[in-house]
């Protein structure tokens, strides 16, 4: 088990190891497989936006937020498939007022959801990779907030008639929507400060226990991992772990993390009351910067 632990930790470090390149618009990196993902996009500006947070750790993936899309790495994947676009749009859909414009002639039709992309939206979808960028469409044309809009698995495509001749259809910015549906921390949205490469401007952490669930007399670790703004580990970070016992008691325990970014905090109990839970709460620090993250495990018997 600890074994995969070291693998699942090594690998996105590794998918994100290239040089970062800064976006000053909204303050923040785009690095290693995310970025090449991005540049190889023809009109990536107009499709995803601009980075909205720094790529980080969640659920066993790195993902990155941009204005009109969200990034997920797929490390296990071959080179050049391993970035992967949520589906935002599928998750914020909710039927709206729905709008009879089908042509057959000026249409496709999609079996796969029962809908069909039309006109300069059609236009739009071929010319912007089509399937691959935006997914299947999962509604008809619907009007929301003065527009005539269409929602795809990927993304929103709106039509503003007042723009310029090829202006027109544009990627709704769907992104900061999708980060505050799925209730993140509005700490990553904070810009953060251009530096040469190298230098420390922003700690990610993340930690998880040996075991789900242990005897009322065990031992336990508990992995903290530690990364920098482009999820490369960060060494000699000074931390904390506070233990909420399940037996009401508290202790803390110190330690730093090592060359691979990571720490590990043993444990050793007795007599813990059982079905009650364990609370972890890991704070690391190194630089002035710090960073916090929680974790748990239940006494089973």
């Amino acid at each position: 088990m600890v074994l995969i632990f070291f693998l699942m930790v090594g690998t996105p470090v590794q998918a994100q190891s290239s040089g970062g390149e800064y976006f000053k618009e909204t303050g923040h990196y785009v690095s290693g497989e995310f970025l090449a993902y991005y540049r190889s996009v023809p009109n990536a500006t107009v499709l995803f936006g601009y980075p909205i947070t720094e790529a980080f750790p969640k659920n066993g993936r790195t993902i990155q937020y941009f204005q009109r899309a969200r990034f997920e790495l797929y490390p296990e994947l071959p080179a050049g498939q391993r970035v992967r676009l949520s589906p935002i749009g599928k998750a914020l859909y909710t039927p709206g007022e729905q709008l009879n414009l089908f042509n057959p002639f000026a249409c496709r039709y999609f079996p796969s959801t029962g809908y069909s992309v039309c006109y300069a939206f059609l236009d739009f979808f071929k010319a912007n990779g089509g399937v691959e960028r935006f997914g299947q469409p999962i509604s008809p044309f619907e009007y929301r907030n003065d527009l005539i809009v269409q929602y795809f698995e990927n993304a929103r495509l709106e039509w503003k008639p007042w723009l310029s001749e090829g202006q027109r259809v544009s990627v709704a910015d769907l992104g900061r929507s999708y980060f505050d549906a799925q209730k993140e921390d509005p700490n990553l949205l904070k810009p953060v400060k251009s530096s040469e490469s190298g230098t420390l401007i922003q700690l990610h952490v993340s930690a998880f226990v040996w075991k789900a669930v242990t005897l009322a007399s065990d031992q336990q670790l508990v992995y903290v991992i530690v990364q920098d703004q482009n999820l490369q580990p960060v060494s000699g970070t000074q931390g904390t772990a506070t233990i909420r016992w399940a037996d009401g008691n508290t202790s803390t325990i110190s330690f730093f993390t090592n060359s691979s970014g990571v720490g590990i905090v043993p444990l050793s109990f007795v007599n813990q009351p059982y079905g009650k839970m364990v609370n972890i709460e890991i704070y690391v620090t190194k630089d002035g910067l710090d960073a916090t993250t929680t974790t748990s495990f239940r006494i089973w018997y």
